[in-house]
């Protein structure tokens, strides 16, 4: 089925991301949590101009996700607050940067971990869609948010040429030396785990059964996350279809759990291609394993129709454009998940902060946001 093309981030105001915090800061601690916007900029260049401004070294500030660049976005980061430093919240607020904004500013007890977020909202116009493609659209999306999605992960989890699962087997299999940024290494091995999971999800996704569950599968409750064996595929298909289970796939590392049967079999095939020559026991402290479900709810899902060159900088509403419509496209997703998965399940998505070029890349969570996250074994 030929999707109809959609155009995003022809400005940063096209991309709006709010992190939601896995808790409020408390108030008082030897960390000071700080809540800050900012407009066209990293989230490492943002979190340098931050700490700079307040005298802080960069090592010291824990980071929940990061998010992108072309985009307005709102997020959470820590730095260190030492008792003798009671200004530094007034400090933080009265901030003056350019593209940046800071929001809020409280104490908490623990310094921000990588992973320590519930989710990201998205606020995403979808321009340049062709008139009578939208009633389309509309479908598609409202079955998105009743059914999900195939959980994949984006093309921005391999770096910009693609290439950084196969860049993680050529030092882990001892043919290059590795890097030595371990935050790189991380990405890597990241890159590699994910090309392994995208693997298994398409053989789902070919075979039907990326949302339902068959036996020997592993399982996943979707409202604590504990997984279980299926054994009895009536009664877990009767529950997936209400939303409560979904099947697993391998995010794989020396700890993972393994489906059985015939299940298993299929992943060891599958997997077998990214991990020969591989020591997984050696590689632990970059990722022990664990499973991700195969698919993706979204939640607080609408549509709306705008003005097709609202916001666009320079743009004239009469130029040849009147069988084209833009769309205002919301809605949540927990952490790990990308907000491109979503749309391309709707959309032909055109990144227009690439020149026009098709492409998923640059979106919110850059993929350091959730590699520990990633690499955790899970617990039923």
């Amino acid at each position: 089925m030929t999707l109809p093309r959609g155009r995003i981030k022809c400005s940063p105001e096209d991309f709006v991301v709010e992190e939601l915090a896995a808790y409020e800061p408390s108030g008082e601690g030897t960390h000071l949590f700080l809540k800050f916007e900012k407009r066209g900029l990293t989230t490492d260049a943002a979190v340098r101009a931050i700490t700079k401004a307040l005298g802080i070294q960069m090592r010291d500030v824990g980071i929940a996700g990061m998010k992108d660049k072309v985009a307005v976005t709102t997020q959470w980061v820590s730095v260190p607050a030492p008792p003798k430093t009671p200004d530094l919240e007034e400090r933080a607020k009265a901030l003056v940067i350019d593209n940046i904004k800071v929001l809020d500013a409280k104490r908490h007890t623990n310094k921000l971990k990588t992973g320590h977020l519930k989710g990201n909202r998205f606020d995403i116009i979808v321009r340049d869609v062709l008139a009578d493609a939208v009633d389309g659209v509309l479908a598609a999306m409202d079955r998105i948010g009743k059914e999900g999605v195939p959980n994949a992960f984006g093309t921005q989890r391999f770096g910009t040429a693609g290439d950084n699962a196969q860049k993680a087997r050529e030092w882990l299999t001892g043919k290059v030396r590795a890097p030595g940024d371990p935050r790189l290494r991380r990405f890597h091995f990241s890159a590699l785990q994910s090309a392994a999971f995208n693997a298994l999800l398409d053989a789902r996704i070919a075979d039907g059964t990326w949302n339902q569950p068959v036996l020997g599968d592993l399982l996943k409750k979707e409202d604590t996350g504990g997984m279980f064996l299926c054994t009895d595929v009536q009664a877990d298909k009767e529950r997936a279809d209400r939303g409560e289970v979904c099947p697993t796939g391998p995010i794989v590392g020396a700890r993972m759990r393994w489906p059985e049967g015939e299940v298993k079999a299929l992943e060891e095939r599958l997997v077998a291609p990214f991990l020969e020559g591989v020591d997984l026991e050696r590689a632990r402290s970059l990722g022990e394993g664990t499973r991700r479900a195969l698919r993706l709810h979204v939640t607080g899902c609408s549509v709306a129709q705008v003005m097709n060159n609202e916001g666009v900088p320079g743009a004239n509403e009469n130029d040849n454009r009147e069988q084209l419509r833009s769309l205002r496209v919301q809605f949540v997703l927990p952490k790990g998940a990308y907000a491109t998965t979503v749309l391309a399940n709707a959309f032909d998505v055109i990144d227009g902060s690439r020149d026009g070029k098709a492409s998923t890349a640059g979106e919110e969570a850059a993929d350091e946001a959730n590699l520990q996250a990633d690499g955790k074994s899970e617990e039923e």
